[in-house]
């Protein structure tokens, strides 16, 4: 979401992007499993002379590039028949049992109850050599304890609590192993479109792809991915080109850091879609002295207003700018209300009024911010290796949000204007008074 332009905000974050990051990287090519990766994928007809499997000090593990890859350039061609797909599972041992289940599953779950079949045959699974490099476990909500959901901003709060309770539902028992197969297919699954299956509920769009899911997300990077119905593969082609033993990587999509870190576990650095959010509670926090306050808040709910209220680098969204101006009308101007969310100017005052509580409401998040944390801080000395990840992962988001809050209150103090050299509300038939 665009907010206000300001020119320090956005040469900031071109400053922050430009930063040398002196990024260094190790082939892994050479170790068992990635060697029985290769060689199963190699029997299905993949082999790849562009990428090889390496660690790189940014991101951890990834894949290298073992030439230069010119734009336009097809990056990897991945054959059907190493796609682990609901076809794959209705094609197996699990068929005729997932087939004759009531209620139907969905193509997610028959899924993960595959994978988490095939990790407990261990060596004597056909998949056991993509099985072995998967993460043996994730910085994805639903792995995090109480007290690292506890410093987690309101609004991801509430998604990741909602996310691991849906999880939770689906694996009751044997909880690890669902949690696990889960964040696998949720966080390394391409999209692929199947056609409707009776025996399964829902849209299936799911395919895990060996050896191309070691590609890492990267905001900026440009590239095609589809499956090719003539080839078909499951084809990435680079838009841009990498250069010879950099990391190539991959754009899951234009999501901002909260979001990231909800679906896939992890924080992007210098990500251009960043944002923070200001959810209804801390609106209604800020605002509890407006009596008309349920009402407008209904009315904004109603007219869709109330959801992507943020504020970026450049400042606050032109989304909750207008929720503002609204906020800021008394209910005696009422037949107003939906002028302002159309666009119509309100007079100085309230304009001045609504950038004020905008301020507050930064404010208000910086020091939630600050709070999460210093007491991240305190936990991260207590803590074992696996909440470490969660916890620094969490910490992250928050360190972002705490330079974007920062950004944002600057470019709120200047469009303060000072006391006397505000106008009062006159009337005006173009404005709001």
């Amino acid at each position: 979401m665009r907010g206000f332009g300001h020119r320090a905000g956005r040469t900031a974050r071109k400053r922050r992007q430009k930063k040398d990051c002196s990024t260094q990287s190790v082939s892994v090519c050479h170790q068992l499993q990635y060697v029985r990766l290769m060689k199963f994928l190699d029997q299905r007809g993949f082999t790849s002379s562009l990428l090889q499997p390496a660690l790189f000090t940014d991101t951890g593990r990834g894949l290298q590039t073992l030439k230069t890859i010119k734009p336009g350039h097809l990056l990897i061609s991945l054959p059907e028949c190493c796609l682990l797909t609901t076809s794959t599972v209705l094609d197996s041992y699990l068929g005729p049992y997932i087939k004759s289940w009531k209620p139907r599953l969905s193509p997610l779950l028959a899924l993960c109850v595959f994978l988490v079949c095939e990790q407990h045959r261990g060596e004597a699974s056909d998949w056991f050599p993509y099985i072995d490099v998967l993460p043996s476990t994730y910085t994805c909500p639903v792995y995090f304890t109480d007290d690292v959901m506890a410093v987690l901003p309101a609004n991801v709060m509430r998604k990741a609590l909602e996310q691991r309770e849906a999880v939770w539902e689906i694996h009751s028992l044997n909880q690890d192993f669902f949690r696990w197969a889960w964040c696998s297919v949720n966080t390394r699954s391409v999209f692929m479109l199947h056609p409707p299956n009776e025996f399964l509920s829902g849209q299936d769009v799911y395919a895990l792809a060996p050896f191309l899911d070691l590609l890492n997300h990267q905001p900026n990077e440009q590239v095609k991915a589809s499956f090719n119905e003539v080839t078909r593969c499951y084809e990435i082609r680079s838009v841009s080109g990498t250069l010879r033993y950099h990391q190539a990587f991959i754009n899951y999509g234009s999501h901002d850091n909260q979001r990231l870190l909800l679906e896939y576990g992890f924080v992007a650095p210098c990500n251009p879609h960043s944002v923070v959010y200001v959810d209804t509670d801390l609106l209604s926090d800020v605002l509890s002295g407006d009596r008309s306050l349920v009402q407008k808040i209904k009315f904004l709910r109603e007219n869709g207003f109330l959801n992507n209220l943020t504020v970026s680098y450049e400042g606050p969204s032109w989304r909750l700018m207008t929720a503002l101006r609204l906020l800021s009308l008394p209910q005696t101007l009422y037949n107003q209300w939906k002028a302002v969310l159309l666009g119509q100017l309100v007079c100085e005052e309230r304009e001045q009024w609504s950038i004020q509580t905008a301020r507050t409401l930064c404010q208000r998040l910086l020091q939630h911010t600050h709070t999460a944390l210093n007491k991240i801080s305190h936990l991260l000395q207590q803590c074992d290796q696996s909440v470490r990840d969660q916890l620094n992962a969490v910490k992250s988001l928050r360190q972002e949000e705490s330079c974007i809050l920062g950004s944002c209150l600057k470019v709120l103090q200047g469009m303060l204007r000072q006391p006397d050299e505000m106008l009062s509300c006159q009337p005006n038939a173009d404005i709001v008074s």
